[in-house]
């Protein structure tokens, strides 16, 4: 994937290409609940296990390098907390959610989704990468806003509208108990690297 940028990203690691996943990233996604009945639901923090991404950082005398391609197994998405219900969420409670999640995104059709970015602009320790989200058949643009939290951990996020890749949000009791359009999706990685397993 060829990128142009304006700003040329050179963020302060001495590699310039990564493979990152599980093993050395976080994987989330977070909703919130909407309608009159919102009380009894729960807002969510959901993770997927299984995922990968490519990322090659522009070289500042290559102003059109540079890359980021990921592909997620939409089937290992679980939950992780629920907050804010009237009640705790039970085992069968996480269970009936990971099934309906997987239901609403056609996983059974479509089992993974990709990102490939088109562009990076940014600084040292902070960027914006841009590109495509493909999903349930469709496909969206989205931007991820990422920052630098330590010397070589990185924090990205973004927020994408399900609505925008043909998912109709859950909802429940005639829809007085729905989930909110927008699902909040973070990435955490840690680009420490001391075995060499994630620089490519």
């Amino acid at each position: 994937m060829r990128l142009s940028s304006h700003n040329v990203v050179t963020m302060a690691v001495p590699r310039r290409r990564f493979r990152i996943g599980p093993d050395n990233g976080t994987l989330l996604l977070r909703t919130r609940r909407a309608g009159l009945a919102s009380r009894v639901g729960h807002d969510l923090t959901l993770e997927l296990t299984a995922w990968s991404a490519e990322i090659e950082l522009p070289d500042p005398s290559e102003p059109a390098s540079g890359g980021v391609e990921a592909t997620v197994d939409l089937s290992t998405l679980e939950v992780r907390e629920g907050s804010a219900g009237a009640v705790p969420l039970t085992d069968r409670d996480r269970r009936e959610i990971e099934n309906n999640a997987r239901r609403l995104l056609a996983v059974d059709r479509f089992p993974t989704a990709t990102f490939a970015a088109d562009r990076i602009t940014g600084s040292e320790t902070e960027a914006m990468i841009g590109g495509t989200l493909a999903l349930n058949g469709t496909w969206a643009p989205i931007v991820l806003q990422v920052r630098q939290v330590s010397p070589n951990r990185w924090h990205a996020v973004t927020t994408v509208a399900q609505t925008a890749l043909g998912i109709k949000p859950y909802s429940a009791f005639l829809g007085a108990l729905k989930l909110r359009d927008d699902v909040v999706v973070e990435c955490q990685v840690d680009l420490t690297q001391p075995e060499g397993t994630a620089a490519v």
